[in-house]
């Protein structure tokens, strides 16, 4: 037994793509194929190869216990369109040239419409502190059931309108909205657009001051959430030529970037060299900006200044009471001598009078 796990009927727009599974059971294991017949009426079936229609068709087959296979084809056209057949056996003669094969071919099929993707131009307008996001979907174009608007995973707006045109107002500065925004149309199968919010790069310090230890190593980040994202970052020190940048590699300098975030890292931080502010700058498509870092080194021995204090403070400590102890002790000692000469005293007397 053979049959196609996907949907028998799928409907996908030029340069989409589609994904048909086919799975089958016997024993011996039988071999899978994949056979196609397009919607021309003289068109026949035609067997479909790993890399066929300009390497734009994966086939992946498994057999193991069963017989497992997969068809991909990428950046479908107009003529992708028609019937794709999975066929499944595992008679010795299947394949020879000559000999029928003893049990047929085990055939299932799934039929394919890759629709002309409609033109959906998007564009964005400043009006008096609101962005304004427009869509418009040229015609022909299958039945709107209603609009979504995105930002990454975040639905922004929906409706349920059968417009072509839909829209989404952002109150704020450009600067700081900055992105890819996604108009879908809930259609069959659903179309989307994009809008482009495209800035100069808005670059932040991730600490404006840092602190490092002499000898240790210092780590500045600077990152740029704008779009586009940077095509290049720069570092350089406070007081050297913008012209003559930090470069990566050189002495103790290790830079790291991406397109929203860089990376310096200095080895071995010295307090002589190394303190001070420096200036890392991003560059993209509408120009370039900066931000500054001051990095603090501190020496070795800063860590022992509070041990030290509270070792001092305790030696301070001590040395009082030991000086308050010292001069209290004579004053105890003529104090017990007065008692004992009274003592004594006193002792004499009652002899006296005993021996009178």
């Amino acid at each position: 037994a053979g049959f196609i796990k996907s949907p028998l009927s799928q409907k996908r727009l030029t340069q989409d793509s589609v994904e048909l599974y086919c799975e089958a059971i016997g024993n011996p294991i039988p071999e899978l194929q994949w056979w196609f017949e397009g919607n021309e009426p003289n068109e026949t079936y035609a067997q479909l190869w790993d890399g066929a229609r300009q390497d734009r068709v994966k086939i992946n087959a498994t057999y193991n216990l069963h017989s497992t296979s997969t068809i991909y084809i990428a950046n479908l056209t107009s003529d992708d369109s028609g019937m794709y057949e999975c066929r499944a056996s595992n008679d010795p003669d299947r394949n020879h040239l000559s000999k029928s094969p003893k049990v047929k071919w085990i055939r299932s099929q799934a039929n394919v419409f890759v629709i002309e993707r409609p033109d959906v131009k998007g564009h964005v307008t400043d009006d008096s502190g609101k962005l304004i996001l427009s869509c418009n979907m040229t015609s022909p174009y299958p039945a709107i059931e209603g609009h979504e608007w995105l930002h990454g995973d975040k639905i922004l707006q929906k409706d349920s309108e059968s417009s072509a045109y839909t829209s989404y107002t952002i109150e704020g500065k450009m600067e700081e909205h900055s992105g890819v925004y996604e108009c879908v149309y809930k259609t069959s199968p659903v179309i989307k657009g994009e809008v482009y919010i495209s800035v100069a790069p808005q670059v932040v310090a991730y600490k404006k001051s840092e602190h490092g230890n002499e000898g240790d190593t210092g780590v500045l980040t600077c990152k740029s959430p704008s779009f586009p994202p940077a095509s290049s970052w720069v570092w350089y020190k406070n007081g050297q030529e913008v012209s003559a940048p930090i470069i990566n590699g050189s002495g103790r300098y290790i830079i790291k970037s991406s397109g929203n975030k860089t990376e310096l890292r200095i080895l071995k931080l010295s307090i002589e060299e190394d303190t001070g502010d420096y200036h890392c700058n991003a560059t993209n498509s509408y120009g370039s900006n900066g931000a500054i870092v001051n990095l603090r080194v501190r020496s070795r021995l800063a860590a022992l200044w509070p041990f030290l204090g509270i070792v001092a403070e305790v030696l301070v400590l001590v040395t009082i009471i030991f000086i308050y102890e010292k001069r209290r002790k004579p004053d105890e000692v003529l104090d017990g001598k007065r008692k004992s000469n009274a003592t004594n005293h006193k002792d004499k007397n009652v002899r006296q009078r005993n021996a009178n």
